[in-house]
C-alpha cells in the first residue's frame, strides 16, 4: 500500500517554520509525504487566529491542492493543538474522504475562567482518530478525554506522553528519573502513530 499524504496543521500560536513543527514533519517523513501548510493569519504575520469558518476554508483549501498535486491513495490529516481540532472538523465533511486524524494536543477545554469542554466535534466524528497528550496539558485533562471518548463513535485510540505537556515536552525531572530522553520519547510517540495509521488502513 502506497505511504499515506500527511497533512500538518499547525497551532495557534506558531507556524511551519517553528522548530517545533519543523522536527515534527521531519520526524513524520517516515511514515508518509508530509505537507505543513501555514493559516492566512499566520502567513500574513496576524497573532489572532481567524475565527473557524476561515480556518476550515484554509484547511480545506489545502487539502485540496495537496490532493490535486500528490493523487494519494490515503489521507490523514495531522494536527498541532488548534489545527487538530479544525482537522476534526474537515474530516465531518464525507465528502472530503479524510481516512485518519492524529490530534497532538487535542485543545479539548477552552482558556479561561469558563473551562467549557469543547467535544461537539469529536462525539460527530466517524473518521478514526489518534489523540497524542502529555499528562501535564491543562487545555486536555486526561480524564476528561476519557469522558468525551467513551461516547465518542468514531475509533478513537490515546498514546499519554508522561509528564508531558501541551507541546509534548517532558521534564527534566522525568528524563533524570527514568532515564527517558525528549528525542525518545518523540519516537515513542511516532511509533504509536504509525502503529495507529497501519491499523486505520487495515
Amino acid at each position: 500500500m502506497a505511504d499515506p499524504l500527511l497533512l500538518f496543521a499547525h497551532g495557534a500560536g506558531a507556524g511551519t517554520s517553528s522548530a517545533w513543527m519543523q522536527g515534527w514533519a521531519e520526524r513524520l517523513a517516515a511514515l508518509g509525504t508530509v505537507l505543513p501548510f501555514d493559516y492566512p493569519y499566520m502567513a500574513e504575520g496576524r497573532k489572532a487566529p481567524d475565527r473557524l469558518p476561515k480556518l476550515l476554508a484554509a484547511h480545506r483549501a489545502a487539502l485540496e491542492a495537496a490532493r490535486a498535486e500528490h493523487e494519494p491513495e490515503r489521507v490523514v490529516l495531522i494536527g498541532k493543538s488548534m489545527g487538530s481540532r479544525v482537522g476534526c472538523h474537515l474530516a465531518n465533511e464525507p465528502e472530503l474522504e479524510v481516512d485518519a486524524l492524529v490530534c497532538l494536543g487535542y485543545p479539548l477545554v477552552s482558556v479561561g475562567k469558563a473551562r467549557k469542554v469543547r467535544d461537539e466535534v469529536l462525539l460527530a466524528l466517524e473518521t478514526p482518530v489518534l489523540f497524542v497528550q502529555g499528562t501535564r496539558d491543562r487545555l486536555c485533562p486526561l480524564e476528561t478525554l476519557g469522558e468525551v471518548r467513551a461516547r465518542m463513535s468514531a475509533p478513537n485510540e490515546l498514546f499519554v506522553v508522561e509528564t508531558g505537556d501541551h507541546s509534548l515536552q517532558v521534564t527534566k525531572t522525568h528524563t533524570k528519573q527514568t532515564g527517558v530522553t525528549q528525542a525518545e520519547s518523540d519516537a515513542a510517540v511516532l511509533a504509536a502513530i504509525e502503529a495507529f495509521l497501519a491499523q486505520a488502513a487495515e
